[in-house]
């Protein structure tokens, strides 16, 4: 009599094994691109509130005191970073306004100093050791780095400084001396002669400290940027991105629609012109570093362009395809142009 054997199959076959875990792979292959654009959304928008926050403390900021802060204040006129010159500048002045008021606080009577007239007092600069968490981009993983020194010395004379995503619009024209654009004035430059300044303005000595109104735009508020993100250095030697520092590519964008300074995020070498950056057009780090600091551009870690705040408090994405003349015009206050098509 014939038995027939009833024995189970216990185990998956080598071949059967591979296939499931080619399968597998597949599968992670499909979603993991999924899965870092889902990330990238979510940085994205957690930004675009970031900036958005920060544009409507300096709309508290005008309410309490008539304008919104100063980009920077200093002593005296000067581009070298390394300067005890340069005071508080506005990401320092709108702190009370993000509910940073603590922070402002422990520094008020040297910031007072410097808000009053004419000062040296370096007090105010033990705020650059404290990281502001709304200053930072979640998509900038460079941004969590200190600036340290560079090869001519430290910003300010002292080292440490934390990094930060948000720059103040100076406004587009670069020319030959960012004075220009002090205290209101109104230079010509570009090759389209239009009026480039911005809504924040640098100022010294004991000129007026609080700059426009937002309802005192020329241009409008909803035609105007106010805040443009800005990209913090890969190395610890470079200043772009320090938050507390008033100067091009560390709390400000300057000239950035204006020479070999064209668009955001543009990979020009020689861009910014920031002494002792790196220069690294190709990861669109550009920057003169033999350069005195007078000209940065927006720029950011997000897919195609950058976020920015316009006047109004409104926050859009400005792609880096934008012409450079509506690029400018979207940057100028007092250009007298209709925004030109920026999508």
């Amino acid at each position: 009599m014939l038995m027939l054997s009833n024995r189970r199959r216990l185990a998956f076959t080598l071949i059967e094994l591979l296939v499931v875990i080619a399968i597998i792979a597949i599968l992670i292959g499909l979603l993991l691109p999924a899965v870092q654009k889902v990330r990238e959304s979510a940085a994205r928008l957690k930004c675009q509130n970031n900036i958005k926050q920060i544009a409507l403390a300096c709309h508290a900021y005008a309410d309490a005191t008539g304008g919104i802060p100063a980009g920077y204040i200093m002593n005296t006129y000067t581009e070298n970073p390394y300067s005890n010159e340069i005071g508080p500048n506005w990401a320092i002045l709108i702190l009370p306004y993000i509910e940073q008021g603590n922070l402002f606080n422990q520094y008020a009577t040297s910031i007072n100093l410097h808000m009053a007239g004419a000062s040296t007092d370096a007090g105010w600069k033990g705020i650059r050791s404290t990281s502001i968490p709304s200053y930072l981009c979640p998509s900038d993983p460079y941004n969590q780095a200190d600036y340290t020194a560079g090869a001519n010395g430290s910003l300010g004379n002292v080292s440490n400084w934390k990094r930060g995503n948000y720059g103040a619009n100076v406004g587009p024209f670069h020319g030959n001396d960012i004075s220009k654009l002090k205290n209101h004035g109104t230079p010509a430059g570009g090759g389209w002669g239009y009026v480039g300044r911005g809504p924040f303005t640098m100022v010294d000595g004991t000129n007026r400290r609080i700059g426009l109104g937002i309802q005192g735009i020329p241009d409008g508020s909803s035609n105007t940027i106010l805040i443009n993100e800005l990209r913090a250095a890969m190395v610890s030697t470079d200043a772009r991105g320090v938050w507390a520092f008033g100067l091009a590519a560390s709390s400000v964008t300057v000239g950035n629609a204006d020479g070999d300074c064209t668009t955001p995020n543009d990979k020009n070498p020689r861009s910014d012109d920031m002494k002792d950056a790196v220069e690294d057009g190709a990861n669109g780090l550009g920057s003169c570093s033999n350069c005195n600091n007078n000209q940065g551009q927006a720029r950011s870690m997000h897919t195609g362009g950058v976020n920015a705040a316009m006047a109004d408090g409104s926050v859009r994405f400005i792609r880096n395809g934008i012409s450079q003349q509506a690029w400018w015009i979207i940057q100028g206050s007092h250009d007298g142009q209709v925004n030109m098509n920026i999508d």
